[in-house]
């Protein structure tokens, strides 16, 4: 049997598998309970969380043998066609590929004719931003006046470039970056019908670099299993996948804030000679600072708010002791402007260690917007 990998294997069928996007299957199924069916969708949001996904299963419940229903029975020839990707009602057309208008004239001519088998005529266009504008011009008779067994499902990553004549007859569904609890979940689902043993702390890795996409995060734990043969551990991840090590984030930052700048420097040299990308690693440290000012300023409140293991909340609030919160405030600020020199710096390393140095020097100085809150309040007085 050929081999599946686990992002097409795991791919959602019904609309309670699609992951974090639960305001667009309540509206969708609520739409097909009511009969209220429009005639053009448009699904738009980053790679990976479910747009295409949810295209598919919306083609389903339109055409299954038991709909239009809000679950289909993806047992019905329909249903398991759609699967299959051989439908012959339902055309998956790549916007990038077939965007100029000859392809959308030719589509046109052939949505007159009435469906071979199903009840609808659907046409999913994938990055349907990439049509000319001619093309688009071409489809907007068709979504004015569209016949009624013809429903289209356009699904978009960038939807400011679709034209707003176009926008504005269609019903619009913006998906979500999918939380790093809920991918987290996910994964483990998915190691545990595989056979796999993981550790959560890899997996929360792997969620936390997908950036909100669930492909993504299926497609590093696929690479992630073959490496491990099985049992992914911590061990070697950061090296295999290139991504940064969030514990050394975290000993980097206790270094600089004890003004353990030997430290420091000997970490950053460990990293270089990884191979890791100094602009991801500096991410994360921004980000951790940030983490760093809410929990200072928000407390447990706000811990509640982060993506952050149990163990990782911990060090953080040691952390977090040992400075100011405008003294975090003022680091931050210093690595951000670092980010912005990073692109194209011949020596990255070099820039991270000067980084470093000026951190350190960030002992109890005060920020400028409190120095002048200071003076105000004695001018009061």
């Amino acid at each position: 049997m050929t081999y599946q990998v686990i992002a097409r294997k795991f791919r959602p069928q019904v609309f309670e598998d699609l992951i974090g996007q639960q305001h667009v299957t309540r509206t969708l199924c609520n739409a097909i309970e009511q009969g209220r069916i429009p005639h053009a969708f448009l699904f738009t949001g980053t790679r990976g969380v479910g747009k295409t996904s949810a295209a598919r299963v919306l083609a389903k419940a339109l055409v299954c043998e038991q709909g239009p229903t809000p679950r289909p029975c993806n047992l019905c020839e329909h249903c398991r066609s759609i699967t299959a990707g051989n439908h012959l009602d339902v055309f998956e057309i790549d916007g990038a590929s077939n965007r100029g208008i000859d392809e959308i004239r030719d589509l046109r001519e052939k949505i007159a004719y009435m469906p071979s088998k199903a009840r609808f005529k659907l046409y999913i266009i994938d990055e349907v931003h990439m049509l000319t504008s001619e093309a688009f011009n071409a489809l907007l008779k068709t979504l004015e006046e569209p016949p009624e067994h013809v429903k289209f499902i356009f699904a978009t990553t960038e939807a400011h470039k679709i034209p707003s004549t176009i926008l504005s007859r269609c019903q619009r569904f913006d998906f979500r970056k999918i939380g790093v609890g809920l991918i987290v979940d996910r994964l483990v689902d998915i190691c545990e019908r595989e056979g796999v043993g993981a550790e959560r702390s890899v997996l929360t890795t792997i969620a936390r670099e997908a950036g909100g996409s669930m492909r993504d995060a299926q497609s590093l734990l696929d690479q992630v299993i073959s490496f491990s043969g099985g049992n992914l551990g911590g061990a070697g991840l950061s090296e295999l996948l290139g991504l940064h090590d969030q514990g050394k984030v975290l000993i980097l930052l206790r270094a600089l804030f004890e003004g353990e700048l030997p430290r420091a420097f000997t970490l950053l040299r460990e990293i270089d000679e990884a191979g890791h990308d100094f602009g991801r690693f500096l991410l994360a440290l921004i980000e951790t600072l940030k983490d760093l000012i809410v929990l200072s300023v928000a407390g447990e409140a706000g811990a509640e708010s982060l993506d952050r293991t149990a163990e990782e909340l911990v060090e953080l609030r040691s952390l977090a002791g040992l400075r100011s919160t405008g003294e975090v405030e003022l680091i931050n600020d210093l690595f951000l402007r670092g980010h912005q020199l990073l692109h194209g710096f011949e020596h990255p390393r070099l820039l991270l260690e000067i980084l470093a140095y000026k951190a350190v020097l960030v002992d109890g100085l005060i920020p400028i917007e409190d120095l002048v809150q200071s003076v105000r309040e004695k001018k009061k007085t």
